[in-house]
């Protein structure tokens, strides 16, 4: 039997009628989150600017779960493609429920390192995606007053920083003002907005193939998690499921971390005490004694 963290969390058909958009929904987690989204009875739009792996991953997708995937390449960054990507979705739908903004691109690089241009390409992609989608499917839901449900995925560094992804800690702190901000203003048109924070959820090789040896085994992301493990891609979209369900009508400007404690570990002064032998222990009881 599986472990429980790789099963589906969520009733059968608990997300039947809906139609959800995910930005960049043909590959990694965006995939994972659609996938589950289509188990469990919702039509999904999938896109992203590269529509060959779109209509690949919707043929697979259809196979698998016998659901409905339309794939419509749009490049988020500008808004023309944005509308008429939701006009095709309502083409073939009939409606839209929820947006899940999960476009996303990042540089792990010295900041000084990076032109402007490099800025650009990830402020453009995260914050201005993001905005452009939001503000168009919104835009419908209001005018129409129709209810709907915003999910952003962010990162756990959106609200603390970090260095050598500054453009990408940069506009998540867009995209989770944004969350947060709406979350206020467009409950009143029964607009629910939230975001994810996940933590590492690499694909298989993904870290080795970005860093070479020794240093892939020196930056393992697993060992700065508690839990001493990353996360399963079904794990992330249980929680999506969650929050874009109705199960979740009382969930309304919150961003939920998922990543083992990985941030919290970073975050105490004297957490990497834990690399501490109970020998090295005993020498400071022994001095503190003094």
């Amino acid at each position: 039997m599986s472990p429980t963290n790789t099963q589906p969390m969520l009733r059968d058909n608990a997300l039947a009628g809906k139609t959800i958009i995910v930005t960049g929904g043909g590959t990694g987690l965006g995939r994972a989150m659609t996938t589950y989204f289509l188990q469990l009875g919702a039509n999904v739009t999938i896109t992203s600017r590269k529509l060959e792996v779109l209509e690949a991953t919707a043929a697979e997708l259809r196979q698998q779960t016998g659901g409905k995937v339309l794939a419509v390449a749009c490049d988020v960054r500008k808004y023309e493609a944005v509308e008429a990507m939701i006009a095709r979705t309502y083409e073939e739908f009939g409606r839209v429920d929820v947006l899940l903004n999960n476009a996303a691109g990042n540089f792990i690089s010295p900041t000084e390192r990076l032109s402007h241009k490099a800025f650009d390409v990830i402020v453009d992609i995260v914050l201005k995606g993001s905005y452009n989608c939001t503000l168009a499917v919104g835009k419908r839901w209001i005018a129409e007053q129709q209810p709907g449900t915003i999910l952003n995925i962010v990162t756990t560094y959106a609200s603390v920083g970090s260095a050598f992804v500054v453009p990408s800690a940069a506009a998540k702190a867009g995209v989770l003002a944004l969350t947060r901000s709406l979350a206020v203003e467009w409950a009143k048109y029964g607009i629910r907005s939230n975001a994810i924070a996940p933590g590492p959820f690499p694909t298989e090789g993904a870290w080795s193939r970005l860093f070479p040896e020794p240093l892939a085994s020196q930056l393992d992301p697993a060992a700065s998690v508690p839990l001493k493990r990353v996360g399963q891609y079904q794990e992330l979209a249980n929680l999506a499921a969650y929050l874009v369900s109705d199960f979740s009508a009382y969930v309304n400007g919150e961003v939920v971390t998922i990543d083992g404690g990985e941030w919290l570990n970073g975050a105490g002064e004297f957490n990497k005490l834990g690399a501490l032998t109970p020998a090295m222990w005993d020498q400071i009881e022994k001095t503190m004694r003094r």
